[in-house]
């Protein structure tokens, strides 16, 4: 994912660095927390580098920061995936296993229908993204949510309030759309 990220910020032409280092972190001006895999072990690996306290100040900071997939799990409280494990806890809520009668996970294209306004999302609604995975961000506050998808239930597909923003799916690999969500990220002016 680290990869896919990169290739596709480039290509808007982003200037990105790739880090686990804490100081480069703090001086960014805008971070980017991408993630795949189980949520237990994203956590475990970002206390094992020292880097939740570091993340924690950027979300606080006002800086523009954008989760991607897991990134976006990892911002609120825990998740079913891994009970008893704390996510970084910038919003309230958990994270839930996908409950429908449909195959998960959730895996392929799926279109936007936003909820709330987002400074990524503008040009989003209706748009199909890319998306796989088989928990989904249930916030104590429904107003977080800027969009979801429907997957024979209504899914969490973005979140955001200020200059924190996430998205469920991964728009590296989301073609057009994607790459014009990241464009936006990178012109993102608070």
């Amino acid at each position: 994912n680290l990869h896919s990220v990169n290739k596709a910020l480039k290509y808007v032409g982003a200037e990105v660095e790739i880090t686990s280092e804490a100081e480069i972190i703090a001086q960014a001006d805008k971070v980017i927390l991408p993630g795949v895999g189980a949520f237990g072990d994203c956590m475990a690996n970002l206390e094992k580098y020292g880097l939740v306290p570091v993340i924690q100040e950027v979300l606080a900071s006002g800086k523009p920061f954008l989760g991607i997939c897991l990134g976006l799990q990892l911002l609120f409280e825990g998740s079913e995936e891994a009970p008893g494990i704390k996510g970084l806890g910038f919003f309230k809520g958990q994270v839930q296993k996908i409950k429908t009668d449909l195959k998960v996970p959730h895996m392929g294209w799926n279109s936007l229908r936003l909820q709330t306004p987002s400074p990524l999302l503008k040009t989003a609604d209706g748009e199909y993204v890319y998306f796989v995975h088989s928990f989904h961000a249930v916030p104590a506050d429904a107003g977080l949510i800027t969009a979801v998808c429907d997957y024979g239930t209504e899914v969490t597909a973005a979140v955001g309030r200020g200059s924190v923003q996430a998205v469920q799916f991964h728009p590296e690999k989301s073609s057009k759309v994607g790459l014009g969500i990241l464009q936006a990220f990178k012109e993102w002016q608070l």
